[in-house]
């Protein structure tokens, strides 16, 4: 079986009504975690921030973001962890690579969209010209 290493991103969002300390008790555990079967591990704290709209009635949420790199079936181990964690409020796990590659097909799609639109001003201007 090939060894294949993957890049993710985790976003996971903790109760904003849970005390410090209990936020903080949760994403080292998820940290920790995440150490444990992968590598290149980055946290970045966003901190506390309001929510778009209210989930179990909760306005306000932890969130945390996570890099790492891990074979493709440790993801979907952790994301059953976050289901069942009682004050995890959402949790998302993106493949980076995709991530990148979506990037990569912007900036090729809007550069045939100004090369259409400057065709057409030139169709236009040879026309009245006549």
């Amino acid at each position: 079986m090939e060894n294949k290493i993957c890049s993710y991103e985790l976003l996971f969002v903790v109760n904003g009504n849970l005390g410090e300390d209990s936020y903080t008790a949760i994403k080292d555990k998820f940290v920790a975690l995440i150490n444990g079967a992968s590598s290149d591990v980055t946290v970045n704290e966003w901190g506390k921030r309001r929510l778009a709209y209210p989930i179990n009635y909760v306005g306000e949420g932890y969130y945390v973001l996570v890099c790492f790199k891990s074979q493709p079936d440790f993801p979907r181990e952790l994301e059953r962890v976050l289901g069942i964690t009682e004050g995890v409020l959402r949790y998302m796990t993106v493949t980076k690579e995709a991530v990148e590659a979506e990037a990569a097909k912007a900036p090729v799609a809007e550069a045939t969209e100004e090369a259409s639109a400057v065709e057409a001003t030139e169709t236009v201007a040879d026309t009245t010209e006549e």
